[in-house]
């Protein structure tokens, strides 16, 4: 007699398996809905990082990295073409993000497992920097991103989000 609770481990074998037979008319469930929001959540945090950089650029090249730009016209220049490189490739990645924000809210099992990688990586890569000394985990700093990136892994790995992701259509 089953009490109708997942175990604490399931093996891989298990978890291959779909947990129902896949239906095409599956309705999507709160888990996705609630993961291709948080990518949204993601990426209006980076657009909002990249405003910031952009506002306080002068401060962080002359405090971060002790770059003087008074009167000197080419490094004015350079710290220019620096922002723009830095704001466009930003504005590219967040482009993409929201594009696997949509692809996960329809469904795409493989965008859904590319923004658990990238969500991974990015916890991973904060956590190396916190703990090499190098970095803080403030809300100024890290804290929304990963505290987002942390979300969208545990929705997007919900039984129901990847049930949803591998139903036949």
């Amino acid at each position: 007699m089953s009490s109708g609770k997942r175990p604490a481990y399931e093996s891989p074998g298990d978890l291959a398996r779909p947990i129902e037979p896949a239906r095409p008319s599956m309705r999507r469930p709160a888990a996705t809905v609630f993961g291709a929001v948080l990518v949204v959540l993601r990426v209006i945090a980076g657009v909002v990082w990249l405003i910031a950089l952009a506002v306080q650029w002068r401060q962080v090249l002359e405090g971060d990295f002790g770059i003087e730009l008074d009167g000197d016209v080419d490094a004015q220049t350079l710290s220019h073409a620096g922002l723009a490189v830095i704001l466009v490739g930003g504005g590219i990645v967040l482009a993409v993000e929201l594009v696997f924000a949509v692809l996960v809210y329809r469904g795409s099992n493989w965008a859904r497992i590319t923004v658990m990688v990238f969500a991974t990586i990015s916890i991973t890569w904060s956590a190396v920097d916190y703990f090499g000394g190098d970095a803080e985990i403030t809300l100024r700093t890290t804290l929304v991103t990963l505290a987002l990136d942390i979300l969208v892994l545990l929705a997007l790995s919900s039984r129901n989000a990847r049930a949803y992701a591998r139903r036949r259509r």
